[in-house]
């Protein structure tokens, strides 16, 4: 009889998360802000000395959700914060490779998103509105990043990521750090906002 394969991760808090049944009380906000820390947006194909980091990139579109929607309730920039969060165990894929794997990338995206949601007091699935709100921050962020790091010229990321608001833009600039320090700033973004909440 054939052995089944190991579906789990251990965390470094000692938690095991089973991916394909992931539960909310497998996740701690420490193991995502260090896993996503260490998660390389763009493979990696960027300049700099430093990866530019998932937990960086996530920083970046929360602070663009709240200027887009200054009026939003604190649990939907919480939600932009953790947009990317499921990233901490199963990597940040290009969009190539998402196409490539097919539906089962994405039924796995958001079983991991749903049991994050609900362990931090969110809606397993959040609202269309909301989900399209952080979307259109997330693309702000990429373009930024295709631009300031990846190589991109504006025509080309105006291509990919559509044309941005001058405004909103002007003073957005990239942050390449050491991973720890990404790491402490998103557990400590974290925490301010769910004291908000």
């Amino acid at each position: 009889m054939a052995k089944e394969p190991r579906a789990w991760q251990r965390m470094l808090s000692g938690r095991r998360l089973d991916l394909l049944d992931p539960t909310p009380m497998d996740i701690e906000i420490e193991d995502i802000a260090h896993g996503l820390a260490f998660v390389a947006r763009w493979n990696g194909q960027t300049a700099g000395d430093f990866a530019y980091s998932v937990a960086e990139h996530s920083l970046l579109v929360e602070q663009i959700y709240g200027l887009q929607n200054p009026d939003a309730p604190i649990k939907w920039r919480l939600a932009a914060l953790l947009h990317d969060a499921p990233e901490y165990v199963i990597g940040d894929m290009i969009s190539p490779v998402k196409a490539a794997i097919g539906p089962d990338y994405g039924k796995l995206d958001d079983r991991l998103m749903a049991a994050i949601h609900i362990r931090f007091g969110l809606p397993a699935q959040l609202p269309v509105t909301v989900k399209k709100a952080i979307k259109r921050a997330d693309k702000v962020s990429a373009w930024l990043e295709a631009t300031q790091i990846a190589g991109f010229s504006p025509a080309e990321a105006n291509k990919f990521f559509g044309r941005q608001n001058p405004d909103l833009i002007g003073g957005l600039k990239l942050h390449l750090r050491p991973s720890i320090e990404a790491r402490n700033d998103f557990t400590a973004r974290h925490m301010e906002l769910l004291k908000q909440l």
